[in-house]
C-alpha cells in the first residue's frame, strides 16, 4: 500500500475522527458564549449611559447608519423581492392551474413571504450588503488602532461604535421586510392579472381572508431576531479582526457566510418549535 494511502487511513481514525468533531464543537460553543457576553456588554454599556442621563452615542450617527442598512437597502429588497414573487407565482399559479384551484396563488405568495420568506431574504441580503461592510469598518478600525485610541479617550467602544449599527439594523429590519413583503404582493397581482384572470378587487380579497395576524407578527418577530443576529455577528467579528488587512479580508468572508448561515438555522429552528405549539 502506497504511503499516501496509508496517511489516509491513518487520518480517518475514529478516534481522530471524534476528537476533531470534539474540538470544532468546543470552538463553536466558545464562539457562541463569546458573542452572548459581547451583545451584554453592548447592551450594559448603553444602559449605563442612559442611567446618567445621556444619550449612549451620538444620534448623528445613529441616522447615518439607518440610511446605510434602511433606506439605500430599499432598492435592492423591493427589486429582488418582485423578481421572487413573479417567479413564485407562476410557478405555483401553473401547477394549481391543473386543478382549478389558481385563485389560492394570491394566498399563497401573501403567506409565504409575510411569515417565511420576506425575513429570510431580507436578512440573507442585509448580511451580505450591511454586515460585510459593518465587520469591514470596525476591522480596519480595529487594525489601525482607531478603537485602541477611542477607549484611552475614555469612550466605550461599544456603545460609541457597535450600539447604533445594532440598533439601526434591529429597527429597520422589519420595515425592509414589510417592503420585501409589499414587493413580492404586488408582483404577485400582476400575474394573477395578466395569467390567471383575476381582477385586482378579488386579489386583494384573496390576500386580506388568508392572512392573519400572527403570520404579520411572526415575521416582524423574526426580523427583529434576524437584525440582531446579523449586526452582533457583523460587529463581533470586525472588533476581533487580527492579521492586518489580510485579516480583514477574511473576518468579513467569515462574518457574511457565519450570518447567513445562522440566520436560515435559526429560522429553521424557529419554524419547527412555531409549528410545535401552533400546529394550524
Amino acid at each position: 500500500m502506497p504511503n499516501d494511502e496509508v496517511s489516509e487511513v491513518l487520518s480517518a481514525n475514529p478516534i481522530t475522527v471524534v476528537e476533531g468533531i470534539g474540538g470544532m464543537f468546543r470552538r463553536f460553543l466558545s464562539e457562541l458564549g463569546s458573542m452572548f457576553w459581547f451583545l451584554i456588554d453592548t447592551f450594559s454599556e448603553m444602559w449605563e449611559r442612559i442611567r446618567e442621563g445621556r444619550l449612549p452615542f451620538r444620534a448623528a450617527h445613529f441616522f447615518q447608519q439607518t440610511e446605510r442598512a434602511g433606506v439605500d437597502s430599499v432598492p435592492l429588497v423591493g427589486l429582488v423581492s418582485f423578481f421572487l414573487g413573479l417567479t413564485m407565482a407562476l410557478l405555483t399559479g401553473y401547477q394549481l392551474q391543473r386543478f382549478g384551484t389558481e385563485r389560492l396563488v394570491p394566498g399563497l405568495v401573501a403567506i409565504a413571504f409575510t411569515r417565511e420568506l420576506g425575513p429570510l431574504i431580507t436578512g440573507i441580503m442585509l448580511a451580505a450588503r450591511i454586515g460585510a461592510a459593518f465587520t469591514a469598518e470596525l476591522g480596519t478600525m480595529q487594525v489601525n488602532e482607531e478603537v485602541e485610541a477611542i477607549e484611552a479617550m475614555g469612550i466605550g467602544p461599544l456603545r460609541f461604535l457597535v450600539a447604533p449599527r445594532m440598533l439601526a439594523l434591529l429597527f429597520l429590519m422589519p420595515c425592509l421586510s414589510t417592503v420585501s413583503n409589499i414587493a413580492a404582493i404586488l408582483a404577485c397581482s400582476f400575474v394573477s392579472k395578466i395569467y390567471f384572470s383575476i381582477a385586482l378587487v378579488y386579489y386583494v380579497d384573496l390576500v386580506r381572508d388568508a392572512l392573519l395576524i400572527r403570520d404579520i407578527i411572526t415575521g416582524v418577530f423574526k426580523s427583529l431576531m434576524f437584525g440582531l443576529i446579523i449586526a452582533g455577528i457583523a460587529c463581533y467579528r470586525g472588533l476581533n479582526v487580527r492579521g492586518g488587512a489580510e485579516g480583514v479580508g477574511s473576518s468579513t468572508t467569515s462574518s457574511v457566510v457565519t450570518a447567513i448561515t445562522t440566520v436560515i438555522g435559526v429560522d429553521t429552528l424557529y419554524n419547527m418549535i412555531y409549528t410545535v405549539f401552533f400546529p394550524t
